[in-house]
């Protein structure tokens, strides 16, 4: 029993060392690569384009709508393109091979370096704040710091952990770019970020509670706009068991992956 618990704890502290080392890495990286952080240059854009369709309209009431979208947006395209372009880019440069000979998990290590990418894309909320602020002179308050932290931090974990299990998928693609534009703007649609999912048809309703973005949409605009956030607990767990299954999927995925690109020979097959 001893053995078995020495084994089990000797393992936690490998996959804790793990990713702190991708999380360190992938911030290096980002570092030197300014091309990776272009979601944080479109997302004041989407802001001053958001922020002039609802001052035109003179519904200044939605500004939070249009903070909040870009948030979302830039959250996805960076855990997104990061999670393609991290298989892509260890494939090209032939390292792909020795992370997976390596001891550590690989989903631990793409775990680590998006939720580096995804915690750096955060910083669109003080930009499409400030663009609300600067250009419009639209001040969105904060009526839930607290909670709007809470919803802030189980998106990324949530968003982390979803995009694990796409990085899975991008293991066996030739081309994860295909996969990256196709996935973009039907979720968008789905998880409401820019017009609430009470607007969709009624038979495609049903499918958005299964997106965690969907949930976060809303917590993220009760959080800017409204006097009480009705079942926040709830919600925010609803956030973290969909981000916690897309990483289980994603980990009995990567496995499956791997298994079958070591038979078949193709890891490394560009």
């Amino acid at each position: 029993m001893t053995t078995v618990r020495t084994m089990h704890m000797a393992e936690l502290v490998r996959a804790v060392r793990t990713f702190a080392a991708s999380f360190r890495l992938q911030c290096l990286m980002m570092r030197r690569s300014p091309g990776d952080l272009a979601v944080l240059v479109t997302a004041p854009f989407f802001s001053l384009m958001f922020l002039s369709m609802t001052e035109q309209a003179d519904r200044s009431a939605l500004a939070p709508y249009a903070v909040a979208a870009p948030v979302l947006i830039a959250v996805w395209s960076m855990s997104l393109f990061v999670a393609g372009d991290l298989i892509s880019k260890e494939r090209g440069n032939g390292t792909l091979e020795g992370l997976v000979a390596t001891p550590a998990s690989l989903s631990v290590m793409v775990l680590g370096r998006i939720c580096a990418a995804v915690t750096l894309s955060v910083f669109a909320f003080v930009e499409t704040w400030l663009v609300a602020w600067l250009c419009f002179g639209v001040v969105v308050r904060l009526p839930h710091p607290l909670a709007l932290l809470a919803t802030l931090a189980t998106t990324l974990l949530a968003m982390a952990g979803t995009a694990t299990m796409m990085a899975a998928v991008f293991v066996l693609a030739r081309s994860a770019r295909i996969f990256q534009n196709t996935l973009s703007y039907p979720v968008y649609l789905l998880a409401g970020v820019l017009v609430p999912v009470s607007f969709l048809p009624g038979w495609l309703r049903p499918f958005t509670r299964v997106v965690f973005l969907s949930w976060c949409a809303g917590l993220l605009r009760d959080s800017l706009a409204r006097p009480d956030i009705p079942d926040l607990p709830g919600r925010l767990t609803a956030v973290l068991v969909l981000g916690a299954a897309g990483f289980g999927a994603g980990r009995l995925l990567m496995r499956r992956v791997l298994w079958r690109v070591r038979v078949l020979g193709t890891l490394g097959q560009a």
